[in-house]
């Protein structure tokens, strides 16, 4: 449980904005409807206790937010629940000022909404800033794991192939030189049997290889791709299985990039995401099935455009540990 010496402030924002997130001014209904909004959420709060040991060491702010983060992500406060900051504050037992700025940083990741005379609610699943980093990683480990699999293989589908044949026409050389350089760490990771460095490598393969393509938009993408190939301490994020093949996928990409051979390095990217994986690991139950192909491709699993696998059978999702957000 976090602790803070309760503050004293004003309902002003130290802009002297009005306190959007502001506590009740008088304690005998309001504290009954912030009771109620939080019914049958014990449980649920204990969950937030247990997930807070993976958060020792971080500020109030940031644990704050990646607790309320999760459960909302989780479906644990669902969409248009009422968040009562002075309920938050006691329940959690900070400031003011810490629920005023974490609910922020939520508002801004479209998770909630504050308004006048509604307060602050919980947003449904359409209103989420689903390219968030922190959303990514919370819906990675959550109940949405598959339709995050799912939708992460479909957008690399998307845009990758576009973004190889971009870079072949760019010819960016220190680009080119960090993807060649990305290829031997996974081939040497490989060798050792680094599972996470091996993904650490790839993840930042398909991120430069978005940023080659001279284009702000996919560049902009390619920081979460990165992030949603490289969950923190997932095992393994960017592929299935570290394979020989793998690796032998990511060299023909990064030769024909260098070589300015756009059809060949979109061609390339293709053929990575339609490889079948080597040596797969038989699904066992509890275990996520294999992300669907993008359609017209062979019903092989693809090898690239895969997510962490969900937590062991027995680990509830809501009880692992997802990295804390960054520093906001």
């Amino acid at each position: 449980m976090m602790t803070s010496a309760r503050s004293a402030d004003s309902g002003l924002t130290g802009s002297g904005e009005p306190d959007r997130y502001a506590y009740a001014e008088s304690t005998g209904a309001a504290r009954a409807t912030s009771v109620s909004a939080w019914d049958g959420g014990e449980a649920d709060m204990a969950r937030a206790g247990r997930r807070a040991a993976g958060n020792r060491g971080r500020g109030l702010h940031g644990q704050l937010v990646q607790q309320l983060g999760q459960m909302i992500v989780s479906g644990d406060l669902g969409a248009d629940r009422p968040l009562v900051p002075e309920e938050i504050g006691q329940r959690f037992e900070v400031s003011r000022t810490v629920v005023r700025e974490s609910l922020r940083v939520l508002e801004a990741k479209g998770l909630v909404s504050a308004r006048p005379n509604v307060g602050t609610r919980v947003r449904p699943v359409s209103d989420w800033n689903l390219l968030d980093p922190d959303i990514i990683e919370w819906r990675a480990f959550g109940p949405q794991r598959e339709d995050q699999r799912r939708e992460l293989c479909e957008l690399r589908w998307a845009i990758e192939p576009l973004a190889a044949r971009l870079a072949a026409d760019h010819g960016r050389d220190e680009i080119q030189q960090r993807l060649a350089d990305m290829v031997e760490i996974m081939g040497h990771t490989l060798a050792q049997g680094d599972g996470l460095t091996f993904s650490r490598a790839d993840a930042e393969f398909h991120a430069l290889l978005l940023q080659a393509a001279g284009n702000r938009m996919l560049e902009h993408l390619s920081g979460i791709v990165g992030a949603a190939l490289q969950v923190s301490g997932a095992p393994a994020a960017g592929c299935e299985r570290p394979t020989e093949a793998s690796v032998a996928h990511h060299r023909r990409i990064a030769d024909a990039v260098a070589a300015g051979e756009a059809a060949t390095a979109e061609s390339a990217v293709r053929q990575l995401f339609m490889a079948p994986t080597e040596a797969a690991v038989p699904a066992t139950s509890g275990a996520p099935a294999p992300a669907a192909p993008a359609p017209g491709t062979s019903s092989a699993a693809p090898s690239e455009a895969q997510v962490p696998a969900a937590p062991p059978s027995g680990s509830g999702a809501s009880d692992h540990v997802v990295p804390a957000p960054r520093e906001h």
